[in-house]
């Protein structure tokens, strides 16, 4: 299946964007780590106010643990969060001179960041595409594209990277993460409303 021909549609249909508010990496950094088995509606409920309290890493570093734990305390595991966010803090200020650095290898070696988080920030927040970043609706929208029969978001990313053009990875996420949430559902998946409804090999299913 041609890549572009995805994407091309796709974007007429959605924005090559994501659902989290920020206006910087480091609070997409932020809510990247609160998203984690959060929605995304949710993290910007509590983004809203998050974002104006702290600013910058020191302002992470400087509230006891238990104050950052109130402010994101309506947020699944945001325990283990606030524990993420302070560690990730403290580590950009001791070996980035306090900005996200911009580098797989060195976003992944932050607390709370994965390759799938760290593909999210690269693209979004400074544009660099390393990366397919793979959710569960990537993982489940490709895999009904035909594009993949793998299961496990590596492998299922490095698929992916072989198919698409590498100027396209970010925006391919993006775009079929939207797809995955709003059409090609988990659950009775809206064939007739997809655009790539006659590409697909599971619109009969």
């Amino acid at each position: 299946m041609d890549a572009k021909l995805i994407v091309d549609r796709l974007e007429k249909v959605f924005p090559d964007k994501l659902e989290l508010n920020f206006s910087s990496p480091l609070e997409l950094l932020v809510a990247v780590i609160l998203a984690a088995q959060t929605t995304d509606r949710k993290v910007n409920e509590v983004t809203e106010k998050l974002f104006k309290k702290y600013r910058s890493c020191e302002d992470y570093l400087k509230v006891p643990l238990e104050e950052l734990e109130g402010d994101i305390s309506s947020i699944n595991y945001y325990r283990n969060k606030a524990k993420f966010i302070k560690s990730a803090c403290q580590k950009i200020m001791e070996e980035f001179g306090g900005r996200v650095p911009d580098t797989m290898e060195e976003l992944t070696s932050l607390p709370g960041i994965g390759r799938k988080s760290a593909n999210i920030i690269l693209y979004n927040a400074f544009g660099k595409n390393e990366g397919i970043a793979v959710d569960t609706h990537v993982a489940r929208v490709s895999q009904r594209l035909g594009l993949t029969r793998e299961t496990k978001p590596e492998k299922i990313e490095q698929d992916l990277m072989r198919q698409v053009p590498q100027e396209l990875w970010g925006k391919f996420s993006n775009l079929l993460i939207l797809l995955g949430r709003y059409i090609c559902t988990a659950q009775k998946p809206k064939h007739h409303e997809c655009p790539l409804y006659d590409l697909c090999p599971s619109r009969e299913l």
